[in-house]
């Protein structure tokens, strides 16, 4: 049985959507975060990084979402949510990697300044910036990563979840995302898939 750690409004709906589309049987614990219970002892057994989402499997835990929706894409191959074809995988790596590097870091300046400096002037500094780079990113998603009507074309897979998780961010980073047809069309689509629908319910947030 799989266990995903989870916090509502966090990139651990990716791979809580990933579950979903696969048909997984997994069990959901949602780590408290308004209570700090991700720097709690428990919970750095788990994770010690101290963050989510991290995926426990009879094998051990598996954390960053690169690598646990990588993990659940093998594990359920004939729901086909990764590409076989190793170039074509690579890209799809480079795109989900390309998330978890440099847009998903931009977002968290405008939450996270803590982690990156204990100066609150500073802090505040950072969320400047933090519309420009998010808008940034999403020219480069638009433009070269965005196949349509999935990020890899014709082939959903599980890169589509962490695009939605991540567009669902967009208007309070300050971006504005009528300039952004193709991903306002792939977040459509996504809401009218029945697994990303019960994934948000689980999920919250």
């Amino acid at each position: 049985m799989l266990t995903l750690y989870y916090a509502p409004k966090t990139c651990s709906l990716a791979p809580m959507i990933a579950l979903e589309e696969a048909g997984a049987e997994y069990t959901a614990h949602k780590v408290n975060f308004a209570e700090n219970e991700q720097n709690t002892a428990p919970f750095k057994y788990v994770n010690p990084k101290g963050r989510v989402p991290a995926l426990a499997t009879d094998k051990g835990v598996i954390t960053e979402n690169v690598a646990i929706l990588s993990f659940i894409a093998d594990v359920y191959p004939k729901m086909r949510l990764s590409r076989s074809d190793p170039f074509a995988f690579a890209q799809m790596q480079a795109f989900n990697a390309y998330l978890a590097s440099t847009v998903h870091p931009h977002h968290a300046h405008n939450r996270r300044g803590a982690r990156w400096s204990d100066d609150a002037a500073v802090v505040e500094a950072m969320k400047i910036k933090v519309p420009q780079n998010m808008t940034d990113c999403c020219v480069m998603i638009e433009r070269e990563y965005l196949k349509g009507p999935w990020v890899m074309g014709e082939q959903y897979t599980v890169a589509d979840a962490y695009l939605f998780t991540i567009a669902n961010w967009l208007e309070g980073d300050g971006v504005d995302t009528s300039k952004f047809p193709k991903i306002l069309a792939h977040r459509a689509a996504m809401l009218e898939r029945p697994a990303v629908q019960a994934a948000m319910e689980k999920h919250g947030g």
